[in-house]
C-alpha cells in the first residue's frame, strides 16, 4: 500500500432558531467549516433546499474540489511535458438530479478550462486534460463522468 493521508476539519451547525428541528422550515441550514490555520468557510444548503444563497453549499464545494484537483494535476502534467502555462481559469458546471424521494446525485460535471501557454505543443496541452482523470484524487473518487471542454491559447 502507498502513502495514507488523513484530513480533518470541524463543522458546526449555526441554524437553531430556538426550537431546533421541530419543523422542516423551522431551522436554518447554515454552518461553519473550520480547519486549523485556515479561514472559515460559511456553508449552508442550496437555496432550493431552504439554504442561504450567500453561503457555499455542498454541491458548489464538490464542483470546486473537482475543478481545483483537475487544475493542480493538469499543471503538474504540463510541467512534465514541457508545456509552459501562463494562465489558467475554469468555469465548471455540474448537473445534479433530484429524485421524487428528495434524494439525489450528480450525474455529470463539465470542466471548461481556458489555458494560456507560452511554450509547448497546443495539441499536447489539450490532450493532457484527458489524462488528469486517472490521477486526480477527487475525480477518481466520484461515480459520475467528468467531461472537459477546454480552450488552449498559445501566446
Amino acid at each position: 500500500m502507498g502513502k495514507v493521508h488523513h484530513y480533518a476539519l470541524s463543522l458546526e451547525w449555526m441554524g437553531n432558531r430556538g426550537d431546533g428541528t421541530t419543523t422542516y422550515r423551522g431551522y436554518d441550514r447554515d454552518h461553519v467549516i473550520r480547519a486549523e490555520g485556515k479561514p472559515d468557510i460559511l456553508g449552508s444548503s442550496d437555496s432550493a433546499f431552504l439554504g442561504s444563497a450567500e453561503r457555499w453549499n455542498p454541491e458548489e464545494l464538490l464542483l470546486a474540489s473537482i475543478a481545483a484537483c483537475h487544475k493542480l494535476w493538469y499543471l503538474h502534467l504540463c510541467t512534465t511535458k514541457g508545456i509552459v502555462v501562463r494562465a489558467y481559469s475554469d468555469r465548471p458546471t455540474g448537473m445534479m438530479i433530484e429524485e421524487t424521494t428528495g434524494a439525489g446525485q450528480f450525474s455529470e460535471v463539465t470542466l471548461n478550462p481556458s489555458v494560456t501557454i507560452a511554450a509547448g505543443d497546443p495539441s499536447v496541452a489539450e490532450s493532457l486534460h484527458g489524462q488528469v482523470g486517472t490521477l486526480c484524487f477527487i475525480a477518481r473518487s466520484v461515480n459520475f463522468p467528468i467531461r472537459h471542454s477546454s480552450k488552449i491559447i498559445k501566446v
